[in-house]
């Protein structure tokens, strides 16, 4: 009988369970050096294993049975699925460090852990020293990968451009935040593109298929699929970061609009709005500013945007020399990424 594609539940296990034991290990090593170490090291743990959809590491996986098929056992590709939740680590803690943030996934963001220890300044400080250990852990642990020299030449490749294109967005994400007037739906869409898109879909289907051995006739298809469904994921979180309810989204109340981020549905709603509307934005507080950003109808016009986008992903699949479970399960992705409810 031949092998089937594990489970999301059970893929979500093994990649956790691959994590937990590496995690283990290396809070021993700095427990050894100094019991506050070992402290440290199980905050940093404690952030990895907070659950969170596991996203990266799916496409990945996906990505890969796109290209090797049902048959091949995922053990030898474990640990660079787990790089990728470390190095994801590594930008949430850093980006809520820059955006100010009280919480993620319902719990105290790292830096605000650490400052209730010792102050404010050394909560800032810490937490950049934790985003830093993990993306340390996340290159240990993809050295664990068992592959051929060429392949693992390859996926290194893929994996340091999706870093250099994550942070690449992540600058404009705070340049934005700092000069908005320069900004523009365009500008948003970029940094869309390189924060969110690149580092959570495109890059990880490309760094799975790498995994495999990699198939050229696949870059396209993967590449096309991750630009815009990875865009309509962000413009999701866009629409979820001014009208998600904290109980689901795990993040403050209208959190976007607290920080100023410039993000594709506020320009929208700005290049939509009339004189009158942009002058109470202008001076309104938060709640006022949500409720004229509905009144342009930009949400609306978003939405528009992350259909358009879904349907272009999938439709990149269609002829794409992928195997059957995976355009499968890639399609199902599309829509379970991009309609995350409020």
């Amino acid at each position: 009988m031949p092998r089937q594609p594990v489970s999301h539940r059970a893929l979500i296990g093994a990649v956790e369970g691959t994590l937990a034991d590496f995690l283990a290990s290396q809070i021993a090593a700095l427990d050894a050096v100094d019991p506050a170490l070992g402290g440290f090291a199980r905050t940093a743990r404690d952030l990895v294993m907070a659950g969170g959809k596991r996203l990266r590491p799916t496409f990945a996986y996906w990505g890969w049975r796109g290209v090797v098929g049902s048959a091949e056992p995922v053990e030898a590709v474990l640990p660079a699925l787990g790089a990728l939740e470390l190095m994801h680590t590594f930008a949430l803690v850093h980006d809520d460090l820059m955006d100010e943030s009280d919480t993620r996934r319902g719990r105290p963001t790292a830096h605000r852990i650490f400052a209730s220890q010792h102050g404010g300044h050394f909560g800032g400080s810490a937490a950049i020293l934790v985003g830093d250990l993990c993306l340390v852990w996340a290159d240990q642990l993809l050295s664990r990968t068992r592959l051929p020299a060429a392949a693992l030449l390859d996926v290194r490749d893929r994996y340091d451009r999706m870093r250099v294109e994550a942070i690449a967005g992540q600058y404009l994400d705070v340049l934005g935040e700092s000069d908005p007037s320069s900004w523009s739906v365009e500008r948003a869409l970029t940094v869309a593109r390189h924060k969110t898109a690149s580092y959570t879909i495109q890059w990880p289907l490309s760094f799975g298929a790498a995994l495999a051995g990699g198939d050229r006739r696949l870059d396209e298809a993967y590449r096309v699929y991750g630009i815009t469904v990875g865009e309509a994921f962000q413009l999701r979180d866009d629409l979820l970061g001014v009208y998600g309810d904290p109980a689901v989204t795990g993040k403050p109340a209208a959190d976007d609009l607290r920080t100023g981020k410039p993000t594709t549905l506020l320009m929208m709603a700005k290049r939509m709005a009339t004189p009158v509307q942009l002058a109470a934005f202008d001076t309104g507080d938060i709640a006022l500013r949500a409720e004229i950003i509905a009144e342009t109808g930009a949400p609306a016009r978003v939405e528009e945007m992350i259909k358009l986008r879904v349907d272009e992903g999938v439709a990149a699949l269609s002829e794409a020399p992928i195997h059957p479970d995976a355009r499968a399960e890639l399609i199902e992705l599309a829509t379970v990424a991009t309609h995350r409810p409020a």
